[in-house]
């Protein structure tokens, strides 16, 4: 039981963002939304140790940590935090996706 908790404690830990670049089940691509309150994932925008690298594109977000922002129809909703974050992101300008 113990040994359990630990396993999953450490997948948990250190990788907040899956191999197919989803969390909890959220692809992390697409277009996103902006909301102040119920979001699908908290973020946090860091400089450095991010769990995904995202990179604004104004057309075609298909790939992982490509997001297009949007007022309506997302496939996501996020919303900017500062602390307890679901996961940290860093704004990058070629190379998105996990680091």
């Amino acid at each position: 039981m113990l040994a359990e908790l630990a396993l999953a404690l450490t997948l948990t830990a250190g990788d907040a963002v899956a191999e197919d670049c989803t969390w909890n089940g959220i692809a992390l691509y697409g277009d996103v939304e902006v909301v102040e309150s119920f979001p699908d994932v908290r973020v946090q925008v860091v400089t450095s140790f991010p769990d995904l690298k995202v990179k604004t594109v104004t057309s075609f977000p298909d790939h992982c940590g490509e997001w297009k922002f949007v007022t309506s129809f997302p496939d996501f909703t996020i919303q900017f935090v500062t602390s307890f974050p679901d996961i940290k992101i860093e704004y990058v300008t070629s190379f998105p996706g996990r680091p």
